[in-house]
């Protein structure tokens, strides 16, 4: 799960760690008073009005712009809000911009880049940090990959007050700063310790000219496997930021992702998935999507796998791959019947059991009378569904 910048940086705060500070907007009825009471609560003339998406890249497509004072305040924020954002991490059509950000602005001496997240390949956290911030991190890595600093961290023992003073050394804060630089790694390691974040992420971390280290802008991901343990976390879920044929999916507990294909795909298990992708992919077709039904797939379950996977225009065959260990395949079996009866299917359906009761499953499909392509084995059945999908 993502959260707003706004509301990043009230995370951030709660685990004191020094950011800009500002109030938000929702409408337009709102704008003078909000411009107003950032001028007035944070003693400034000069704010920045931020557009709130769950997208990088704002500054790029027009969404974060320097006010100088009250009128350019107010023409800004009436450009941006409603405006339709395109970033490099948006898709061509954008994204709406329902909310603003109006903060105080900062006189800015340095950026860095400061972030902490999971390196899977060593099972440590790391904390990833670069004199160069303010611009995308991917493209320092490419252009300037020794500005890249990283400090691998065990999670048995935390972090340690040598590593924070050496990642504070080598972005090159000195005097006064140096102390503030390691309480603000320490602090910042401590919020993604504390949230159950998969990415904290600070950028531009700056130095202003008397001195003071603070958090610019904020990015964080967090483990939607621990939100029932962060209640006032998952409670800043936006859904207008989401897809929303995934928003769907997850009220039925379906694990989906949208992809640019048109081969539809309905498997259990991330694992085999991810296999049943690979293998479309191999045969020279295009995964529409990921859906993992789960363990628990019952005839409610199929049924509303496939509402989510027709609900995209661009499928023309649906392959459904089943390997009956915890499910049963009779039971994914009359689901897949009921669910073409009910839809109207029009589109060819490639079915694939294997498993608890497949014999069965495969005796109902049978006798079912709706028309499905049936598949002994992966392969043929990758072969067949691609073959319809390029036929349609």
């Amino acid at each position: 799960m993502k959260v707003h910048e706004y509301q990043a940086a009230q995370i951030l705060r709660d685990h004191n760690v020094p950011t800009t500070k500002g109030h938000v907007l929702e409408s337009r009825d709102e704008i003078d008073a909000v411009i107003n009471k950032v001028q007035t609560d944070f003693d400034t003339e000069a704010v920045v009005v931020k557009a709130q998406i769950h997208a990088g890249g704002r500054g790029k497509g027009g969404g974060v712009k320097y006010s100088a004072d009250t009128a350019s305040a107010r023409a800004n924020a009436n450009a941006i809000l409603g405006m339709k954002l395109i970033t490099p991490q948006t898709s061509a059509e954008g994204q709406l911009v329902r909310k603003l950000y109006i903060t105080s602005a900062v006189d800015i001496e340095k950026e860095f880049y400061l972030a902490v997240t999971l390196d899977r390949s060593n099972s440590k956290h790391v904390i990833i940090a670069s004199s160069e911030g303010g611009v995308e991190i991917e493209k320092v890595a490419k252009t300037a990959p020794e500005k890249i600093i990283k400090e691998h961290i065990d999670p048995v023992f935390g972090l340690q007050p040598f590593q924070a003073f050496r990642l504070a050394k080598q972005l090159g804060f000195t005097g006064k700063a140096v102390r503030d630089a390691i309480k603000m790694i320490s602090n910042l390691y401590a919020t993604f310790i504390a949230s159950d974040a998969s990415l904290a992420e600070i950028n531009p971390l700056v130095l202003t000219p008397e001195g003071e280290v603070i958090a610019l802008d904020a990015k964080f991901d967090f483990d939607d496997n621990a939100l029932y343990r962060q209640k006032a976390i998952a409670e800043m879920r936006d859904t207008n930021e989401e897809d929303p044929t995934e928003v769907e999916a997850s009220k039925f507990n379906l694990n989906y992702i949208k992809l640019d294909g048109n081969v539809g795909c309905m498997v259990n298990g991330a694992g085999l998935a991810m296999a049943t992708m690979d293998i479309i992919k191999l045969k020279g077709g295009e995964p529409a999507n990921f859906l993992d039904v789960g363990g628990g797939a019952n005839v409610d379950t199929v049924k509303n796998g496939f509402r989510i996977i027709l609900s995209d225009a661009s499928v023309t065959a649906v392959l459904i791959n089943i390997f009956g260990g915890i499910v049963r395949c009779d039971r994914v079996a009359n689901g897949i019947v009921a669910a073409v009866k009910e839809l109207n299917l029009t589109i060819p359906v490639v079915v694939r059991l294997e498993g608890t009761n497949a014999d069965e499953a495969k005796k109902i499909l049978e006798k079912s009378g709706v028309s499905i392509l049936p598949a002994g084995s992966l392969d043929e059945a990758a072969e067949k569904v691609v073959h319809e999908a390029t036929c349609a």
